[in-house]
């Protein structure tokens, strides 16, 4: 048992020390790893508990209770029946699941939960940034639908259902292709196939101008200013969207990327024709999003899921619902 002590406590430092590191930049995380990880390394102790530890325990206590029964017994043949044979404190005592076990073994049902969840139905995040203001503000935690577009195997990546595949103004929440263990979140603008052209704070698509009404300025609370609004009719999404007319029209900074000879840039913007497999991807806030204007097309394989509820804004309840 000692033994059993010492390999925990070096595991757990091991996962404390990586959640640490992780914490203070030293090193690049990866939660979904981290988590696969949590869910093997309990669930051996979970199997290990039901399988030896318990059993051997509940050896050990009914052996207890057949010697202290045999010493009754024995005692009562002598003509001494007045004798204390309660064993139920060191029955229980014996029964108690060691610190080791309760931290591993104990926890396993409760991170296996979390691990099946977070992979295969729905996962939570945070926006961090304000590239899809108005559509969602920074601090709104969401939730993405994790099987609309395939259920992927976790830590691979590895597509196991077809699923659908993503539609033009979809809210979508994938890895960021410079840094993939980035999650991004935008707007699907292109899907594969399509010519998407933004050109003087226009978006067309496949020659047809995506229709935009206008709506009263929008006033952004980080920055303290008001911003032109409009309401974009994207696919079957009806959404709103803001402009800086401070901002010029013209791509400044665009990366070298995959396909970038798909992209034309010009001083009034940008046309691409979205690869097969690729997508094309927008903030709402159209002059302060950093999306695929600046580094290219998302590819199917970095998909993660489609957004589709704010389950909470703890700045303004309000916010809780679901969104376009």
């Amino acid at each position: 048992m000692q033994l059993m002590q010492t390999i925990t406590a070096a595991v757990l430092a091991a996962f404390a020390g990586y959640v640490a590191a992780w914490y203070f930049g030293a090193l690049e995380g990866d939660f979904a790893l981290l988590l696969f990880l949590a869910t093997v390394v309990t669930g051996a102790y979970w199997l290990a508990e039901r399988l030896y530890f318990l059993p051997r325990r509940r050896r050990a206590a009914q052996a207890l209770e057949e010697s202290a029964a045999q010493r009754s017994a024995e005692l009562g043949r002598m003509g001494i029946e007045k004798v204390d044979t309660d064993v139920s404190e060191a029955k229980g005592r014996i029964l108690m699941q060691p610190w080791w076990l309760d931290w591993t073994a104990g926890l396993f049902p409760v991170i296996c939960g979390v691990f099946l969840l977070r992979s295969f139905l729905f996962e939570p995040f945070k926006i961090p940034s304000g590239s899809m203001i108005p559509t969602l503000l920074v601090g709104d935690l969401i939730l993405v639908n994790k099987f609309t577009y395939g259920i992927r195997l976790p830590v691979l990546g590895t597509k196991v259902t077809e699923g659908n595949a993503p539609q033009r103004g979809d809210v979508m929440v994938f890895r960021y292709p410079p840094q993939p263990s980035m999650d991004y979140i935008k707007r699907v603008v292109g899907v594969p196939g399509d010519e998407v052209a933004y050109l003087n704070k226009k978006l067309t698509i496949n020659g047809q101008e995506v229709h935009t009404s206008a709506l009263p300025d929008f006033f952004e609370a980080d920055a303290m200013r008001y911003f032109q609004q409009q309401q974009e009719q994207l696919g079957e999404h009806s959404h709103r969207i803001i402009i800086n007319p401070d901002v010029p029209a013209f791509v400044q900074g665009a990366s070298q990327f995959p396909f970038l000879d798909h992209c034309l840039y010009s001083v009034e913007g940008v046309v691409c024709k979205v690869p097969e497999g690729q997508y094309f991807m927008m903030g709402d806030n159209r002059d302060n999003s950093l999306d695929s204007r600046y580094w290219g097309f998302v590819p199917d394989a970095n998909i993660v899921g489609k957004a589709f509820f704010v389950w909470m804004n703890f700045s303004d309840l309000k916010r809780i619902g679901p969104f376009n």
